[in-house]
Formats: structure tokens, C-alpha cells, sequence
């Protein structure tokens, strides 16, 4: 009777010592903390866009590059001026001029061509420094013309590079010239006979030559400014923007509508003791050379961050962006020179940023870096160089002594 039972008996058995075996697992299963829920799936990475067409990019920079963002302001500040009305960029230095007593036109009544309204002869005592008038001004016939005149002309123009010699009342265009800038790079080198060997030389916004002869030579023939320099020039007895001499000629670019002002005072204060007369770029030239350096600007921008073209505004102020005064000197040695060499324009760590003096820091609103590509292309392979092509011009040898 027992046989039978031993084997249902052992499978049974069997079938304890199995869970016993698998229970503690079981346990370890049981307490441990629950499973964290599984992560949806990542959504699949978008397509990288397909890189830009070079093509349609260079017309997107000449296209940008042509838009002028600092025209609506200089069209407001102009009307202003012709209106009676100091523009209101230029209302808070006018303060400072009436606290020190220097009126940056140096007024000389019987000379000047502003006028002011309701003044008794009492308050022309002084011949030579006045206070700023604090009622509207009147400003002379001759002047009122040539600044519309000038406005007018602000247009993109490229043959005006290829006239520059007639523009500029030049007998015939001039064999070599040397521009020589500020950066203290001259410094690590003596340039001074080779500068000075040159027919013609230009210097920009009266930089200092004694003491520094062996680095950036003596002569001087064309002393170029911008007219931020002549405002401050303008606020000395005698307008003293003439470093090198009564015979050296000036030659400067309108940075603000009211320096025209100062312009047409140094010309009547100093009539009688500088030969040569302080002569305005033609507007032309801005536009042109405004053009070139904003199309290398917007290329860097791209190129160094990546950001579409359009967003160079934000890392820009449109409406103060400009050119360096040497960037135009350059571009007028182009135009007049049959060759030209350039000395004094590029930055080391270990250089001041001017050689005459313990400056630091550059200004924002040029771009330095655009500029100094437009002279790599200037001087190896002008023909590449956007808006130049359309001058008409042979560009001349441009050589850069580093």
C-alpha cells in the first residue's frame, strides 16, 4: 500500500525545496524600490541645414552692406541745422562749451558766416570767444548751400575714386605716396628715410612727428582728419589743426552734421595765417568706403559666429558704425597715388595702440580686424574687393610695411 505514494511523495518533494531555493531572490525582488519608469524616446535629431550657398550669401552682404543706418540721424541732425536748431547729439557738449567759456566756432562776427539773432554789439566784446548762443541760429547763405550741397551728394557713386584727382584740384595724379598711421608698431622699426622718400605723404588726425623722425620721417604733405579732431581743434584760439605747417592742406571726413560749423570757423579764423584752407571729403567717397568696410564687417561677423547675417545689427550700432580715418586716407592714396605704400596700420600684444601716445583701447565703432582684411585683399588681389571693381579704376601697387 505504500509504494504507491512514493512518487507523487517526491515529486512534491521536489517541487518545496525548488521555491525555497528561488524565495530569497524573490525577497531581494520584493523589497527593492521600484523600477523607475522608462524615458520616452528621444525624438530623432533634426537634419543639419544644408550649408550656405556662397553665392546667395555674397548677395546678401552686398545687399546689407549698401543699407547706410546712420542716414535717418545725419537726415534729422542736417534739418536741425538748417532749421536754426543745434541737433540734439550735439545740445549736451554745447553745455560744456557755454561751463568753459570756449565757443568751438572761435566767433568773429565780422567774419563768420553764423549769425546770431537778437544780440546787442555789447555782447560782441570778446572777438574771438563767445559763449554758444542759446537762441536759434542763422546760419550764412554760403554755408546753408554748401551743407545741403554736401547731403545731397551722400550717394553711392564708385567712379568718384576714379576722379579723385580733379575732385581734389590735383594737377595730374602723383607718382608715389606714403600713409603713414599711428599704431605703435612703428615703433619696432625705422621707416623715417624710406617715408620720407616718397613724392607725397599723409598723416592722420595730427599725429606727432618730433621725436619720433626716425620711425615716421619728417615730410609732410596732406595732413588727413576726421571731424571729431577738428571739433576739439576747434575749441583753441586760432584753430589749431595745422601741426605741420600753414602750407600743409587738411583734409577731413564729416562724422556729425554740426562739425560743419567748426569747419567753416577754422577756415575764417585761420584764413589769415594758413595758406591752405580745411577741405571736406566729397560725400561720395564716405558712401564708398562706408560700403567696402560694413561688406567686410558683416563676412567677419558671419564667419566667426556662425549667426545668420541678419543679426549683425545687434552686435553693431548701424547708426555709429564707421570707418578709421586711415581706411579713407588709403582709399584716397588709391585714387590719386600710382603707388602706394602704407606704413603704421596693424596691432601687436606688445604695441600701443598709437605710437604718440599711451591709448589703449580702440574705439567700437570701427571694426579694426574687417579693415585689416580689405587691405590683405587691397594689396594681393583687389579685384575681389566688392564695390571697388565698379570704380573704373586700375587700382595702383599697395604695399604694407609691417
Amino acid at each position: 500500500m505504500k509504494r504507491p505514494l512514493r512518487g507523487p511523495f517526491a515529486a512534491l518533494l521536489l517541487v518545496v525545496l525548488c521555491g525555497a531555493a528561488s524565495f530569497p531572490s524573490a525577497l531581494r525582488r520584493a523589497l527593492a524600490p521600484p523600477a523607475p519608469a522608462l524615458a520616452p524616446p528621444a525624438p530623432a535629431l533634426a537634419p543639419p541645414p544644408p550649408p550656405l550657398d556662397p553665392a546667395r550669401l555674397n548677395a546678401t552682404l552686398l545687399r546689407l552692406a549698401a543699407l547706410d543706418g546712420s542716414e535717418p540721424s545725419l537726415r534729422r541732425d542736417v534739418d536741425d541745422l538748417l532749421e536754426g536748431r543745434l541737433p540734439a547729439s550735439g545740445r549736451a557738449r554745447a553745455r560744456a562749451w557755454r561751463r568753459d567759456r570756449l565757443h568751438p566756432l572761435h566767433l568773429r562776427h565780422h567774419q563768420f558766416p553764423v549769425h546770431r539773432r537778437g544780440h546787442a554789439d555789447r555782447d560782441h566784446a570778446d572777438s574771438l570767444l563767445h559763449p554758444l548762443p542759446r537762441e536759434e541760429l542763422l546760419l550764412d547763405p554760403a554755408l546753408r548751400r554748401a551743407l545741403r550741397s554736401w547731403h545731397r551728394l551722400r550717394r553711392y557713386d564708385p567712379a568718384v575714386l576714379r576722379d579723385l584727382p580733379a575732385v581734389l584740384a590735383l594737377p595730374a595724379r602723383i607718382p608715389s605716396c606714403a600713409v603713414v598711421g599711428n599704431s605703435g608698431i612703428l615703433l619696432r622699426h625705422a621707416h623715417g628715410a624710406l617715408i620720407d622718400s616718397h613724392h607725397a605723404v599723409f598723416r592722420l588726425n595730427n599725429a606727432r612727428v618730433v621725436g619720433y623722425t626716425a620711425h615716421v620721417g619728417a615730410k609732410t604733405n596732406l595732413s588727413f582728419i576726421n571731424s571729431n579732431i577738428l571739433h576739439l581743434c576747434a575749441r583753441r584760439p586760432g584753430c589749431f589743426c595745422h601741426p605741420y605747417g600753414s602750407g600743409v592742406p587738411v583734409l577731413l571726413y564729416i562724422c556729425q552734421a554740426a562739425h560743419f560749423l567748426d569747419v567753416a570757423a577754422c577756415n575764417a579764423s585761420s584764413l589769415a595765417t594758413h595758406d591752405a584752407p580745411i577741405s571736406i571729403t566729397d560725400p561720395r567717397l564716405d558712401v564708398l568706403c562706408a560700403r567696402i568696410v560694413k561688406y567686410y564687417s558683416l563676412r567677419r561677423f558671419v564667419a566667426e559666429t556662425g549667426r545668420a547675417v541678419e543679426d549683425w545689427n545687434g552686435a553693431h550700432d548701424a547708426a555709429l558704425f564707421h570707418y578709421s580715418s586711415g581706411m579713407q586716407a588709403i582709399m584716397v592714396a588709391v585714387g590719386v597715388c600710382d603707388r602706394v605704400s602704407v606704413f603704421g596700420f596693424g596691432k601687436v600684444a606688445d604695441a600701443k595702440h598709437h605710437y604718440h601716445s599711451n591709448q589703449k583701447n580702440e574705439l567700437d565703432l570701427h571694426d579694426y580686424e574687417a579693415e585689416y582684411a580689405f587691405y590683405r585683399d587691397l594689396a594681393e588681389r583687389p579685384q575681389v574687393v566688392p564695390f571697388l571693381k565698379d570704380t573704373g579704376l586700375a587700382v595702383p601697387p599697395v604695399v604694407f610695411y609691417h
